[in-house]
C-alpha cells in the first residue's frame, strides 16, 4: 500500500467522521455509533471508498491501547476503595452472573464449543464505558443513585478486561483445561500487575521526574507515548496483549503527580485513534448477513438486552437501589461495549473465532450499542413513573452532596504554600498545580494534592 493511498484513506475516514459523528451527537446517539456508521458507509460493504480494512485496523489498534492506558490511570486505588461496596459487590456479581448466563445461552442454545463460549459470554457481559458515561454526563446523573451504581459496575468491568485478555491468550494453548485456563489467567494477571507496579514505583517515577525537570514539553510528550507503547510491546512479547500492557502502564502512574499532564499529552492521540478503531469495526461489518437474516440478528440483540437487564435489576435491588433506579440501571447497561470488540478482535487474530462467528458477534455488539440511546430513554421514563410533583433522584443526590468544592491553587511557591496551609487548618479541600517538578515531588511526598 503506497503512502499516498494510505493518506487518502485516512483523509476519507476523517471526512466521514467529521460528518457522521456530530450528526449522531445531535440525535443524542453518542459518538461511538457515529464512528461505526461512518466506517460502514466508506467501507467495502458501503460506498467502497476504502478497501484496505486490515491496514487501517493495524493503525486503529493504537486507539485501543491508549484507551486502556487512560482507564488504567483513572482506576486509582484510593478511588476504588471508596467505592468498594458497589464496585466489588454489585460490580463483581453483575459480571459473574451475566457471564455465566451468557455462556450457558451461547453454549446450549447455539451449540458453540464451551472453550469459545467461555470467552464470548464474559466479553458480551462488558458494557460500553464510553457510551454509558457520556449518557450519564449529558443527563447530569453521574452523582445520582443510578449513576453511582452504573459507574461501579463499569469500573469493575474495566478491571475484568485484564484477566479476560489474559484468558484470550491462554485459551490458545490446547494442553490446558478450561479450569486451568481461567485460574492461570487470574494468577498471571495478578503476578504481572504486581511486578510491573514494583518496577514502576522505583524506576518510572524518577525517570519522569528527570524528564519533567528539563521543562521540554516535546520530550515529555515523547516520554508519555514511549511509556504507553513500550509497555504494550513488552506485554505482546511476553505473550499477552498490547492493550493489557497499556492498562498496566496506566496503573503505574495512577497515583503519580504527573498523571494529569500525561493524560493531557495523550488525550488527542487517544480520541483520534480510538475513533479510527470504531470506524475500522464499521468497515469490517458485513451488512449482507443483516440484510439476509434481519429477524435472527434482531432476536439475538433483543435476547442480549433483555438478559442483561434481567440480571442487573435484582442485583441492584439487593444493593439498596429502589426498583425504578435498579431497572433503569439494567436498561442503561444492557448493551455490549467497545471492549467486547477488542476481545473479539484479539480472539480472531489468535484463531479462537472464525470469520463468520466474528462477523455475527460484531453485528450483535454494534446493534446493541446503537439501541442504547433508546434503552436509556426507556430507563428515564421508568424513573419518572409516579414522580410527578416530586423531587427526582438526581436532585436528591445533588442535595445530599454537601461537600465543599475544592479550591484550585495555581502555583505552589511561597505564597501558594501559605494559602495551602491556611486551607488545611480550615479543613477546606484544595488541589494545587505547579510547573516545578521538584516542588511537586516534595509536596506530593508529604501527601499534599500538588500536581
Amino acid at each position: 500500500m503506497s503512502t499516498i493511498n494510505y493518506l487518502t484513506d485516512i483523509a476519507i475516514l476523517l471526512v466521514a467522521a467529521v460528518i457522521a459523528v456530530p450528526l449522531f451527537q445531535t440525535m443524542r446517539m453518542g459518538a461511538v455509533p457515529g464512528f461505526v456508521v461512518a466506517g460502514m458507509i466508506v467501507g467495502p460493504f458501503g460506498l467502497e471508498l476504502i478497501g484496505n480494512v486490515e491496514e487501517v485496523g493495524q493503525l486503529a489498534e493504537l486507539g485501543v491501547v491508549l484507551l486502556l492506558f487512560i482507564i488504567g490511570i483513572e482506576l486509582k486505588p484510593a478511588r476504588l476503595w471508596m467505592m468498594r461496596r458497589l464496585l466489588f459487590g454489585l460490580g463483581t456479581l453483575q459480571f459473574l452472573c451475566t457471564s455465566v448466563a451468557l455462556v450457558a445461552v451461547v453454549h446450549y442454545a447455539f451449540a458453540v464449543p464451551l472453550r469459545t463460549a467461555i470467552l464470548i459470554g464474559p466479553a458480551l457481559a462488558l458494557s460500553s464505558t464510553a457510551f454509558v458515561l457520556q449518557l450519564l454526563t449529558e443527563s447530569k446523573m453521574l452523582t445520582s443513585e443510578q449513576g453511582r451504581a452504573s459507574i461501579s459496575i463499569l469500573l469493575l468491568q474495566d478491571l475484568a478486561v485484564v484477566p479476560l485478555l489474559a484468558l484470550t491468550s491462554l485459551l490458545t494453548m490446547p494442553m490446558l483445561s478450561l479450569a486451568e485456563d481461567i485460574g492461570l489467567a487470574l494468577v498471571e494477571a495478578t503476578l504481572i500487575i504486581g511486578v510491573v507496579i514494583f518496577f514502576g514505583r522505583y524506576f518510572l517515577q524518577p525517570v519522569l521526574h528527570q524528564v519533567a525537570t528539563s521543562k521540554n514539553p516535546e520530550v515529555f510528550t515523547a516520554s508519555a507515548v514511549l511509556l504507553v507503547l513500550g509497555a504494550a510491546v513488552l506485554m505482546e512479547h511476553v505473550g499477552l496483549s498490547m492493550a493489557m500492557g497499556a492498562f498496566l502502564a496506566g496503573l503505574l502512574i495512577a497515583d503519580s503527580s504527573f498523571r494529569h499532564q500525561i493524560i493531557a499529552e495523550t488525550q488527542p492521540f487517544r480520541g483520534l485513534l480510538l475513533g479510527i478503531f470504531f470506524m475500522s469495526m464499521g468497515m469490517s461489518l458485513n451488512l449482507n448477513q443483516l440484510i439476509q437474516q434481519p429477524l435472527l440478528f434482531l432476536g439475538l440483540v433483543a435476547t442480549l438486552l433483555i438478559l442483561k437487564t434481567i440480571v442487573i435489576w435484582p442485583l441492584a435491588r439487593l444493593f439498596g437501589l429502589n426498583w425504578k433506579n435498579a431497572l433503569a440501571s439494567g436498561l442503561l447497561l444492557a448493551q455490549s461495549g467497545e471492549f467486547a470488540l477488542v476481545v473479539f478482535t484479539v480472539a480472531l487474530g489468535k484463531g479462537l473465532l472464525d470469520e463468520a462467528m466474528f462477523q455475527q458477534l460484531l453485528l450483535v455488539v454494534i446493534l446493541s450499542m446503537l439501541a442504547t440511546p433508546l434503552m436509556a430513554r426507556l430507563g428515564r421514563e421508568v424513573r419518572g413513573l409516579g414522580d410527578k410533583g416530586q423531587v427526582t433522584a438526581p436532585v436528591l443526590a445533588e442535595a445530599e452532596d454537601t461537600r465543599p468544592i475544592p479550591v484550585l491553587i495555581i502555583g505552589f511557591g511561597r505564597v501558594g504554600h501559605k494559602i495551602g496551609r491556611i486551607l488545611e487548618l480550615a479543613e477546606v479541600p484544595y488541589t494545587a498545580i505547579d510547573i516545578d517538578p521538584n516542588t511537586v515531588a516534595q509536596e506530593h511526598a508529604k501527601g499534599r494534592p500538588v500536581f
